[in-house]
């Protein structure tokens, strides 16, 4: 079902120019909560009326399909944030000068890494980090179990 959920919302995202990032399921079952990430194909900043119409095109096609899940639900739509997941290597090519924090059994844990580059076919991405110390590490796109752009505030 959730896979469904996942496919109904790239769906109605897509024609509106928005790509899902990151779709989580919480609340209850008699009452859910989607939680929807989006961004914009166009690279441009998610603004506030964006949300607004992912949310209803996401909301009307919800209401239209009954059993796909509970009519109580929530529906939440935001930007992926200033930590946004990376996933797919155009996500990590787009932010390649950045600092994010990798975690990978090659790496041996998690690690907040620069991104050097992203290299490889299609399906065989490597990806070039570099760690705090200057050195440079080199692991398959496929060996990354989660990863999330860093932010610092400045003082």
């Amino acid at each position: 079902m959730d896979q469904a959920i996942e496919a109904l919302v790239i769906a109605e995202l897509a024609p509106l120019g928005f790509e899902l990032v990151e779709l989580r399921k919480g609340g209850s079952k008699g009452r859910p909560v989607l939680d929807v990430r989006i961004d914009r194909l166009d690279g441009q900043k998610v603004q506030v009326g964006d949300c607004a119409s992912a949310s209803r095109a996401i909301e009307a096609r919800l209401d239209a399909e009954p059993g796909l899940i509970s009519s109580r639900y929530v529906l939440e739509v935001s930007s992926p944030g200033m930590e946004r997941p990376l996933r797919k290597a155009a996500e990590w090519q787009r932010f390649v000068g950045r600092r994010a924090s990798v975690n990978s059994p090659a790496l041996q844990g998690r690690h907040e890494m620069e991104i050097v580059a992203v290299e490889g076919a299609v399906g065989q991405e490597r990806l070039r980090l570099r760690d705090a110390k200057g050195t440079e590490h080199e692991i398959a796109l496929s060996d990354v179990t989660d990863a999330r752009l860093a932010f610092h505030w400045n003082p």
